[in-house]
């Protein structure tokens, strides 16, 4: 259906601004760019010289005609942005992590309830090629009753980088960078654990935030590994599935990103097919077989969420979904401290 394009701003302009948002907004008749804040004028106005240029996100936020504003701001600051968008009446998009803590997470969602308004957070991941791939075999029955599933984010960065994500402040290191790809990933899969039991570590030199974590997620019949480290060079495991019929390896990152920072404007639903070559193994009693990966794209979530704001169709990611993931980094963060297996108890975390 063919409807108005939704005036949308963006809080930021660092790198997830320019590879996971602007490149879609740019590309999809869905959405149009009307505003940018960011420190860098003369690069929003170089770059973007249809928007409007505001230095401070506040004032975006209270004069801007945006109806939806999508935060790519630190993750300490995604709740007094989402809180103020919302009480000036716009949608919201929060790039992941949603809040920093669970009370932060249910007073937003309690209040784009009351405003009306689509509350939705970027976890753009679903939308990755080998997850999809992932979930269809499960779904399909292909690997038969899982058992293990061990999910990993690795990289080779073995020097701290002065930029706030690798800096002690509230949301900052990995286990609020990356766990929460992978435990939404399983949360998709599989709904909350029983019980989860973590190790979280600051390995590197000079380190003064979480820089290595270890995940183990306690299922009826199944485990759940989610790993990141910082210490891998070498091309990377991304997902080793046992299953009562069948094992499932994959090795490599989903190509979106990849092909974003080179510029690679997202057009069409083939932009990002992976190579052949980089498909994934199913192994089983009768021999190995390349499994052809499903075409991605991020492009998906966006049309999604312009449909929930225009056509009242369903949130792609509701922000009750995101909340369980918060909830679990802490429940990891105490599991680590105290070395404990934690049950998993919805109503005691305050979520659903």
């Amino acid at each position: 259906m063919i409807y108005t394009p939704i005036k949308t701003a963006v809080i930021g302009y660092g790198y997830s601004a320019k590879t996971f948002h602007l490149p879609f907004i740019k590309t999809l008749p869905e959405l149009e760019l009307c505003a940018i804040s960011s420190s860098q004028q003369s690069a929003v106005e170089h770059d973007w010289p249809q928007a409007k240029w505001y230095q401070d996100s506040e004032a975006l936020l209270d004069h801007s005609d945006a109806e939806l504003v999508i935060i790519t701001a630190p993750n300490d600051v995604h709740f007094p942005l989402a809180k103020r968008a919302l009480e000036n009446g716009k949608h919201v998009i929060v790039e992941k992590p949603f809040v920093t803590q669970i009370e932060q997470g249910k007073a937003l969602i309690t209040l784009a309830q009351e405003q009306r308004r689509v509350l939705s957070v970027f976890h753009n991941r679903r939308w990755d090629g080998d997850f999809l791939t992932v979930k269809k075999m499960i779904e399909q029955g292909r690997l038969g009753e899982v058992r293990l599933f061990e999910s990993h984010f690795d990289r080779y960065r073995p020097d701290v980088r002065q930029r706030w994500r690798e800096q002690a402040q509230e949301g900052g290191g990995i286990l609020f960078d990356l766990a929460p790809h992978l435990l939404d990933q399983a949360l998709v899969l599989f709904g909350l654990p029983q019980a989860i039991n973590a190790q979280c570590r600051m390995m590197r030199p000079g380190a003064t935030t979480i820089d290595y974590y270890n995940l183990i997620l306690h299922y009826p019949n199944h485990l759940v590994h989610l790993h990141s480290n910082l210490y891998s060079p070498e091309p990377n495991l991304r997902y080793k599935i046992l299953g009562t019929l069948a094992k499932y390896e994959k090795m490599g990152l989903d190509p979106q990103e990849a092909q974003l920072k080179q510029g690679v404007e997202p057009i069409g639903d083939h932009w990002v097919s992976e190579d052949p070559t980089l498909y994934g193994q199913r192994y089983s009693e009768s021999g190995a077989q390349a499994i052809t990966t499903e075409c991605g794209g991020y492009q998906h979530y966006f049309k999604a969420v312009a449909d929930a704001i225009r056509l009242g169709t369903e949130n792609p990611v509701p922000a009750e979904q995101a909340l369980q993931n918060i909830a679990l980094i802490k429940l990891a963060q105490e599991s680590s401290k105290t070395g404990r297996t934690l049950a998993v108890i919805a109503s005691e975390m305050g979520i659903m």
